[in-house]
């Protein structure tokens, strides 16, 4: 599967997931939901900084790579702090709007600037192959478990651009 092709999917997938959260009734649905998508954010995010970025960087997309790393830095520190709230605190939903509001602009950031520049620097066969090894990369986290919990000791600074 084609990388750029992989990440927009799961963008508006994402998006999606956000906008249904807050819609989910109090307890454990909306908890649920919760975990669902901070499972979903924190794979796709893990993949951008283990095997994405690192395959894309160049002198031409350094600078936006390194802007997407301090915008994930700020999206697990969002996950870190709402995977100790339950739903029901008053502090949830605010908070959750934060992060919604921010993965939406990185989303935007990342498809109106970085994927316009990788579809020239690499091939569609390379682009594949790329999204290939995303794919598996993050259905092993998911196979591990919990991957959401990987954020919680995220947050000190953001990922190096490797």
């Amino acid at each position: 599967m084609d990388a750029i092709d992989l990440l927009r999917r799961q963008h508006h997938e994402m998006e999606r997931a956000l906008g249904q959260v807050l819609q989910a009734p109090q307890g454990d649905s909306r908890k649920a939901q919760f975990a669902h998508i901070a499972d979903a954010l924190t794979m796709h995010i893990e993949s951008e900084e283990q095997i994405f970025y690192p395959a894309v960087k160049a002198q031409r997309t350094e600078d936006i790579l390194l802007e997407s790393l301090e915008e994930h830095l700020s999206l697990k520190r969002l996950l870190a702090d709402l995977l100790e709230l339950d739903p029901s605190e008053q502090t949830f939903e605010p908070k959750f709007k934060v992060l919604k509001e921010q993965a939406e602009h990185h989303h935007k950031e990342e498809e109106e600037h970085l994927f316009p520049k990788v579809m020239k620097l690499l091939s569609p066969e390379q682009r594949s192959r790329l999204g290939d090894e995303m794919v598996e990369f993050q259905s092993k986290l998911d196979r591990a478990g919990e991957p959401r919990e990987l954020v919680v000791d995220q947050t000190a600074a953001a990922a190096p651009l490797v």
